[in-house]
């Protein structure tokens, strides 16, 4: 790549995203969208505070939903687990300790990196 290409590559991609913001049509039909939506939005709200019946079974079912995600995920990771399992019955003992180490070195560096995160 000569340096004439690398140089102007990146001035034609912010011209070309400049250029892009810059389209009417497009902002027109964003902000029509994001009308539309708030309208939908207000107009479900409305129907939902008006039947407390509806609103109540909307909340328990997206309750239902988020707990079915969480057993989903705690079943992928007791497969997960198994497969772990499975795999490091199938190399020979020797090997076995050594990888063990390996595993749980990985995974507490893993699980350090998350606790740090989320403080």
């Amino acid at each position: 790549m000569t340096e004439d290409s690398s140089g102007t590559e990146p001035l034609e991609v912010l011209l070309k995203s400049t250029q892009d913001l810059l389209k009417p049509e497009v902002l027109v039909r964003e902000a029509t969208r994001d009308i539309v939506k708030e309208e939908i939005r207000r107009h479900l709200e409305k129907t939902l505070h008006e039947d407390p019946s509806l609103e109540h079974d909307l909340k328990d079912a997206v309750r239902a939903l988020l707990e079915a995600r969480a057993l989903e995920y705690a079943a992928v990771l007791r497969v997960g687990t198994v497969t772990a399992r499975l795999g490091m019955a199938a190399i020979p003992p020797e090997l076995r300790s050594a990888l063990t180490r390996d595993v749980v070195d990985l995974i507490s560096k893993e699980l350090g990196q998350i606790v740090e995160k989320s403080l």
